[in-house]
Formats: C-alpha cells, structure tokens, sequence
C-alpha cells in the first residue's frame, strides 16, 4: 500500500466511518438535565422490579405529527433495535467474560467522561418490563444481539450456560407477548481473549466466531425465525482500525482491510453453520450502506465517489452477493495489501453462501469532492457526522435491488440522537426524532412501491443507551432512560410510532 493511498484512507474513515456510529466528536450538545420541578422519582435503581415507567400520552400532534396517508403492506414488519454491550449492564454478572468495549471503555481518555457499558441501560436485570414497553408500543419485531463474551467468556470452548439461559429467556418473553424476535450474533463486542491473540487480525478468529454461532444456534434453534450474523463490519474497519475512536483504538490501515475480510469470512461460516443444523430459520448480514454522490458534475467528483462507493457500500456489498471484491478498490489498495494476500482458495465461495435477507442500516449521504474530500450538503443531528437527508433512504434501498437483485430487505437501524429533557410535566417532547422518522419511513414507502421487497423497519433505538465513544452524552431512543433511577419514559416519538403501527400507515 502506497504511502499516498495510506493517507487517502485514513482521510476517508475520519469523513465517512464516523458516519458509521455516534461519531468522533466528544464534545456534542450536552442533554439538558430535568429542571426544577420534574416529579419526584424514588425508584430505587438497584431494584429492577421498582422501576418506573411513565407511560403519558402528551399528544401533542405538531406539524412534524402531520399524516401523509402513506399506508404500509399488511404484513409490514415494524420494530425497534438495540445491541447487547449498549443496553445490558451486567458486566461481570452470571459469568460474562470480558470484551474488547470493556477494555476500551475503560481506558481513560476514550469514551466520553470516561462512561462505560458496565450498567447502560440495566436491560440485564429489567428485561421484562422493557419486554413490557415493547408490547405496549405495539413491536411486531424486536432486533437485540447476543453478547459473544456472554455465551463464551473468553471466546472458545464450552458455553456458558447462564449466559444462554438469560437470551432463552429474552426470546420466551418476546413469544409470550407476540413480538418476533431478530437477533444478531455480533455487534462488535469480541471477547478480549481473542483480541490478546490477534483479534479480527487472526484469521482463527473467524472460525472461532462460527463455533460461537453454531453454540447459540443449538441453544434457541427456531425459537429466532431470524438471524443476522456481522453487524457493520464497515464500523469495526474504519473506527476500530483507521480511525482508531472504536474499540479495539487501533490507526493501521493494512490491518483494517484484512479484518474486513476475516470478518466476511466470519459471516459466511455461520451461515454454513446455520444450513448444517437443518434450521429454517432465516440469515444474512447487516450492512451501514450510505449513498455516495458526486459534489459536482465534474468527471473528476464522478470518480472520486465511484471508488469512495467502493470502500463505503460495495467492499461489503459485493463479496455477499457477487463472490468478489470491487476491482477498483483492490487496485486502490495495491496487490501487496494485507486483504489481497488474505484472501485463501475457498474463501469467497463460503463468504457469498447464499442469504435470505439483507439487513440495511441507513444514517447519512456523502457527497464526494474531485480529491476525494466530502462536504456536508444537508442539516445536521447532534451527531455532526450525520446529515439529515430522507432521500437517502430510497436512494440506497433501490440502489441495492437494482444491483443485487430482489434479497428481501430489512431496515434494522434508522434513528437520530436529539437533546432531550425531561420536562417538568413528566413527558419527554422529542418532536425532531418524529420529523426524522416520518421522513425517512415515507421514504421507505417510496422504495417499496418502487418494487423494492422490504418486509420490515427497526428505529434505531428502542432504548437511550451507550453510543459507544460519546457515552452516555447522546440519546437515540423512542424511550427515554434515567440513568441514576433507570427510570423509563415513552418520549413523543414512542407515542407517535405506537400510532403508526396501529393504523400501519403515516
């Protein structure tokens, strides 16, 4: 890899991974505590059975309430997401091993405050009364993870059987309350004994990873109708190994592209995995896909975002669906680099098994400059990498049809962070999420009246929780989480998308 081409990397993921997660800047606009005046709350936050949830209905129909009359299929899925490490808490319970989160959150200086996933959001201990919420608001389906370090504490061997028991029970209360549960086998908190002995660098990983699938697999069986395996490989590469403000904090380009490729080939033998039990549960991987537009006409910008396109969407896109890797970004990258002498015979044709369904997680556009720069086009969340652009949404969701042909589509992340409060009545007014999600879900209309198949929507996220790097400084959730009581508080957009589902229709 060329010193030039090293450089234009590490440029691209300072632009583009940010907008991947909760981005790099640690210094966001803070959330602005209760004032004077909330209503009390003596929930006693080591007790999750005190727990109190505020459950009023504002009704506060704004004009970011407006109805479209956009009606959705009638078997529409609707649901909300969260991630093991962001909601969980219980860090050390029950024989949970450590991650490479807790590693890096743990470290001072990393995350913001130094905030940790040691207690997030206590979903551990308070899973039954957010089983409750959910089934309240009207989820038809629920999209969690497995935390790896929980079923195997350090990454290998026997499985933890307290760890399995507690997603048993996770997956029987969603039954019990009709809500189809979607789980995800990684999302990015790797048992920090394998990171000891190479991580996602060591290609034993990979295989390590699919006895971990092949444990959960055998333990809920078909009691998960859907599975997904990797959640944004493309997050892992670019913070995690580029940027280095994800765990595991590393700035090492060659070794960011072969991780790429280990994690693929992680993906590929849990699917094999999952074929070989006989399941009839149905697999794919979750991709960040963001739409790369030109800045300008200029052939220059064209092929600047072509082969920016390449590195965001189709390195990801294409070895699921095609068996290969982009050509322009394997030359961008060099015959030498660490990905081109990785790649092992057999390896493409495990990595592009075929899937049931596309997992799609839609945040942001980019738009690309002649020299390969980006610039920023459209409103921003308090996550300043993220431009507020709905069009996105339709633009990537046909995007894919169009060149992978009609895999069913889910889109299991779609939400923004807003500063909110908790007012003096009680209620939380987040009527910029509200605006957000009407937009992009007309959107999602759109693409499916375009002929795109996509059979379900998460908002992103069901709960406020740790955004990973910025802590605890941002919330993202339909419900809001006091941290100190963990108290639960269906914000607007709770209430509002409770609408939508009833009526299945904005």
């Amino acid at each position: 890899m060329s010193i030039v081409t090293r450089r234009r990397l590490h440029h691209r993921a300072a632009s583009a991974g940010a907008a991947t997660t909760a981005g790099a800047d640690l210094t966001a606009t803070p959330v602005a505590p209760a004032g004077p005046g909330t209503a009390p709350d003596t929930a006693d936050p080591a007790d999750p059975a005190s727990a109190t949830v505020d459950d009023a209905d504002p009704d506060r129909h704004s004009d970011t309430d407006g109805r479209l009359g956009l009606r959705f299929p009638p078997d529409f899925g609707w649901g909300a997401a969260t991630s093991a490490y962001q909601v969980e808490g219980a860090a050390k319970d029950d024989g949970r091993g450590e991650s490479v989160w807790d590693t890096f959150s743990r470290t001072p200086g990393r995350t913001h405050g130094g905030d940790t996933g040691d207690v997030a959001a206590d979903h551990y201990h308070r899973y039954p009364t957010d089983l409750d919420l959910m089934r309240d608001i009207g989820l038809r389906s629920y999209r969690f993870s497995i935390a790896w370090p929980r079923v195997q504490p350090d990454g290998s061997g026997a499985p933890n059987q307290r760890g399995l028991d507690f997603y048993r029970r996770l997956v029987d209360g969603l039954h019990d309350r009709g809500i189809t549960p979607m789980a995800t086998l990684f999302h990015w908190d790797l048992p920090q004994a394998l990171q000891d002995t190479g991580g996602w660098e060591n290609r034993d990983t990979a295989y390590r990873f699919a006895d971990y699938a092949r444990a959960v697999f055998d333990a809920l069986g078909a009691q998960v109708p859907v599975w997904l395996t990797v959640n944004e490989p493309k997050t892992v590469v670019q913070n995690g190994y580029i940027i280095g403000h994800h765990a595991p904090g590393r700035q090492d380009p060659d070794a960011a592209y072969l991780v790429a490729h280990h994690l693929h080939l992680a993906h590929g033998l849990a699917v094999a995995q999952l074929r070989d039990t006989g399941s009839t549960s149905r697999i794919g991987p979750a991709l960040n896909l963001h739409p790369c537009y030109p800045a300008d006409d200029s052939p220059a910008s064209v092929a600047a975002a072509r082969l920016y396109d390449g590195y965001e969407n189709r390195l990801y896109l294409d070895p699921v669906f095609t068996g290969s890797y982009p050509a322009d970004v394997l030359a961008d990258l060099g015959p030498d680099s660490r990905l081109a002498r990785g790649i092992h015979d057999g390896d493409l044709e495990t990595i592009s098994a075929p899937v049931d369904l596309l997992a799609v997680q839609y945040y942001t556009p980019i738009y690309v400059t002649a020299t390969g720069g980006t610039e920023r086009r459209w409103p921003t969340s308090v996550a300043t990498w993220q431009q507020i652009f709905p069009e996105g949404m339709y633009d990537i969701l046909t995007r894919v049809t169009r060149d992978y042909g009609p895999v069913p589509i889910t889109v299991t992340e779609n939400g923004l962070p807003t500063p909110d409060a908790l007012a003096a009545d009680g209620t939380v007014d987040d009527a910029g999420r509200v605006a957000f999600l009407r937009d992009h879900l007309a959107a999602a209309h759109r693409a499916i009246a375009a002929g795109v198949p996509l059979e379900s929507y998460h908002v992103w996220s069901l709960l406020d929780n740790f955004e990973w790097e910025q802590g605890y400084d941002q919330r993202w959730g339909l419900i809001y989480v006091d941290y100190p009581t963990q108290r639960r508080v269906l914000k607007s957009s709770a209430h509002w998308y409770r609408r939508v589902i009833a009526d299945n229709a904005i």
